[in-house]
């Protein structure tokens, strides 16, 4: 199945007419509340390499529409090997900003690939210190299953143009999910390191070194069904924002 990720962009428009002082003062401040809700980012990255199996195509986008305090976040990521799509899902969240750094979201994660599955997403998205930008969300699937996710990543400026990003992921599974060949405990960690080169600040190609293995009881299945437990991969791709 494939997957098709779209935000809409909604655009207003302002009539203006002869107001009083006091009108005009609430028509200010009401285009003030407008001019803050009325904004969208659209984040898209595309990566391909080679591994063990053949050939490998990663996606991974975002998009919001909101204002500073509540938007609507869109993300969907995936990967297709040898053109069949192996894995896939889509986010639709609620965020709203609880401090300078930190929102709390909340909303639904549809897998897709290779097994559907809908689940409450809850969780947090930020900065901590230094800089390092943290994903943290847990997940309640309509079957009773519970995981949780932590991603993190940081930017490290070489030159003004030159961006070298490492980054972090760790799934956590509260019990096995044996249709998806997933064990309890630490299923599986991803750590890599991109270097990409902004053109703009909105097109920016990138060389990324990924490994992923899988951990624990994880680790365990994979090599009772004759598979790989870990990956390491160079990945080439491009990420655009507008």
């Amino acid at each position: 199945m494939k997957t098709i990720f779209s935000c809409l962009a909604v655009a207003s428009i302002a009539i203006a007419t002869p107001l009083t002082a006091n009108e005009m003062s609430a028509n200010e401040m009401s285009a003030h509340e407008m001019s803050e809700t009325n904004f969208h980012v659209v984040r898209v990255q595309v990566g391909g390499t080679e591994n063990n199996e053949g050939g490998l195509v990663t996606w991974d986008a975002e998009g919001s529409y909101g204002g500073d305090t509540d938007k609507i976040v869109l993300r969907t990521e995936g990967e297709i090997q040898n053109g069949h799509v192996e894995a896939s899902e889509l986010w639709g969240l609620w965020s709203r900003n609880m401090s300078d750094f930190w929102d709390m979201q909340l909303g639904i994660k549809q897998d897709i690939d290779p097994h559907p599955t809908t689940s409450l997403a809850f969780g947090v998205e930020g900065m901590l210190p230094q800089f390092i930008e943290t994903h943290a969300h847990a997940f309640v699937s309509t079957r009773g299953d519970v995981s949780a996710r932590l991603e993190q990543s940081i930017d490290l400026a070489i030159t003004q143009r030159l961006i070298l990003e490492p980054h972090a992921e760790l799934n956590v599974h509260a019990s096995d999910v044996p249709e998806l060949g997933i064990g309890s405990g630490i299923s599986g960690i991803e750590a890599g390191a991109q270097l990409r080169y902004e053109v703009t600040r909105k097109f920016a190609p990138y060389v990324d070194l990924v490994y992923e293995t899988a951990t624990g009881n994880t680790a365990r299945i994979k090599r009772n069904n004759g598979e790989d437990t870990d990956d390491l991969t160079v990945r080439v791709g491009l990420r655009i924002a507008f």
